[in-house]
């Protein structure tokens, strides 16, 4: 059973930062499911708009929002799929390509998250990575509403002709599609990187690259 979203809190309002343990034991678990084992139902209008809403609470240095969503379902998704083959059957590797459209296939609905750099100060970099937090988010909102989730990122995201078929203007790119659905299985706990392999403390003395 899905949880919904409480509403969004009204502009200035104060949001004190307390402690969240639920959100802890939360991240502590966070899993994506696999997007073959999406299935319906999938989140209905009403979810899909808090999802969107809760997406969008991500730092984004100018408040330039340098991303937009693309809502795949139904009938429509279907068609993108038929779309997509056509692309993949024309392709150097079509076997490859086609067989890798089985994950955008099973789950019930997806949403691309694109990035659509701003001109002006802010580094694009800081927009794309801005864009990437959109897609965490999602992720995040979707699990917590009780659905299962994954990002993916596969050649239709890269592909001129995938790219143009979605609807994208130049200078955008593909963050990230985000499949929603039901799992249809847990998904089992996977190899997590050692933190303390990855982690150093500066020092002023520590040897400087040359």
């Amino acid at each position: 059973m899905s949880t919904p979203a409480p509403p969004a809190p009204q502009f200035a309002y104060p949001l004190p930062i307390v402690p969240s343990p639920a959100v802890l034991a939360y991240l502590a678990r966070r899993r994506s499911a696999s997007a073959l084992a999406l299935t319906a139902p999938g989140p209905d209008a009403a979810q899909l708009n808090d999802l969107l809403r809760l997406a969008a609470r991500v730092p984004d240095h100018g408040k330039l929002t340098p991303w937009r969503f693309v809502i795949l379902g139904g009938e429509a998704k279907t068609a993108f799929v038929v779309g997509l083959e056509a692309i993949a059957a024309a392709s150097s590797d079509p076997v490859k390509l086609t067989a890798k459209l089985a994950k955008v296939k099973a789950p019930p609905l997806g949403v691309a998250v694109i990035s659509s750099p701003v001109e002006g100060d802010i580094p694009a970099w800081e927009q794309l990575l801005s864009a990437g937090a959109v897609c965490t988010n999602l992720l995040h909102a979707a699990t917590a509403m009780g659905f299962g989730a994954n990002w993916i990122t596969d050649w239709y995201a890269y592909d001129p002709d995938a790219t143009a078929l979605l609807g994208l203007a130049d200078g955008e790119k593909v963050a990230g599609f985000v499949f929603i659905g039901t799992a249809a299985e847990p998904p089992a706990e996977r190899v997590r990187p050692d933190v303390a392999a990855l982690t150093t403390m500066w020092s002023p003395d520590q040897p400087r690259p040359r």
